[in-house]
């Protein structure tokens, strides 16, 4: 005897269930049934066996966005522009609607912080008569992601935008002083999010010329694109709008950079909250306490996300690491061990480079702290 084979519908597809959304493996009922005494009666409705097995861990679920005709009204398109709490600000190209999540979407992508990011494309369902201040639809569909900024935060893996094309990774010369280490993380998380990165050094008013010209340098000379800005002088104001026309951006740094005050300057009239820096510890306020997405007049659209003073890059496996510093990899296959970590192991071409100048020390810093944070315990 052969298996049946289970074949899915169009539009259905089998999902796990939290664990805590399962049932109790048995539910008893010890008084008697008033059947008790008919003997057409099984004993069915006393006590139920839950099922074991994968299969039964799983359920079957449709994709709203497949149904057509189903007479629970039509299904939208539209954008992720922010998200405050439970609600999401969808934007379809003509208004944004305040929706909700459906639960078994919530269910399916427990993994993540929060099922949708700004960003992410969705297919969501209008409510018919939305009461004032409440939902005025449901998302019942979120679209895979062409690119996202990823960071960790210990046990998950939180998604700080989806669906960008280039990441603005912003810092200032000062206030706050400038940390090549965090800007190198940024450009990690960027590459493995396949998002081009713009290095953008701002408050050029502030910092040392010398200083300024050192990290333009390094940085151009690994191939990316660097500018330097000020928002007190107006340098570089021109020059970063003309790169973000007719593109989707997505700025981030760590509080106080300047990001939204950047935008201010690129965008008259858009009047993001900005605060200065505090002049005892030289960190910023979060005056942006959420992503948001942003249409500007010259096409672009940006995304503002608050400022990040610390970034866990743990999504990418460490021994993948090295593939994102840019300057390691036509050399690695030079290294003596195939499976060389570039730490302490003879015969290690990056160390050698590193030791002749060929790869900035401040870079090899960068990639040794992040390996060994992998291998401190607990």
């Amino acid at each position: 005897m052969t298996r049946r084979s289970r074949k899915s519908k169009a539009g259905q597809r089998r999902v796990a269930f939290r664990r805590n959304r399962s049932a109790p493996a048995r539910r008893k009922q010890w008084s008697v049934p008033e059947h008790a005494d008919d003997p057409t009666q099984d004993a069915a409705g006393v006590e139920a066996v839950r099922a074991k097995g994968e299969l039964s861990r799983k359920r079957t679920i449709v994709d709203r966005a497949e149904e057509t005709g189903d007479g629970r009204g039509p299904l939208c398109r539209g954008i992720a522009a922010a998200v405050r709490g439970q609600f999401v600000e969808v934007d379809d190209g003509h208004r944004v609607w305040l929706c909700t999540v459906r639960r078994v979407l919530r269910t399916r992508l427990i993994r993540e912080r929060h099922p949708v990011v700004v960003g992410d494309e969705v297919t969501f369902r209008p409510l018919a008569h939305p009461a004032e201040g409440a939902p005025e639809g449901v998302i019942e569909q979120v679209h895979d992601r062409r690119t996202a900024l990823h960071r960790s935060d210990g046990r998950r893996t939180q998604v700080i935008a989806a669906n960008i094309d280039q990441v603005v990774v912003t810092t200032s010369i000062r206030q706050p002083m400038i940390k090549v280490h965090l800007l190198d993380r940024y450009l990690v998380a960027a590459h493995a999010g396949r998002l081009t990165p713009i290095i953008c050094v701002n408050k050029a008013d502030l910092g040392p010329r010398e200083e300024i010209a050192d990290v333009e340098g390094l940085y151009r000379r690994l191939g990316y694109a660097v500018l330097v800005t000020s928002t007190v002088t107006g340098e570089g104001i021109a020059e970063l709008r003309t790169m973000l026309a007719g593109r989707v951006s997505m700025f981030a740094g760590q509080s106080g950079v300047g990001k939204s005050s950047l935008l201010n300057a690129v965008e008259p009239g858009l009047n993001l909250r900005t605060a200065d820096v505090s002049a005892d510890n030289e960190k910023g306020r979060h005056t942006t306490t959420t992503a948001v997405r942003l249409r500007l007049s010259n096409g672009a659209t940006v995304v503002d996300t608050p400022g990040i003073r610390a970034l866990d890059v743990a999504m990418v496996p460490v021994h993948e690491l090295e593939a994102h510093f840019v300057e390691f990899v036509d050399r690695v296959r030079e290294c003596r061990f195939p499976d060389c970590m570039h730490i302490h192991e003879t015969g290690c071409a990056i160390r050698e480079a590193v030791e002749a100048g060929r790869i900035a020390r401040s870079r090899y810093e960068s990639y040794v702290q992040l390996v060994l944070e992998r291998s401190a315990p607990g």
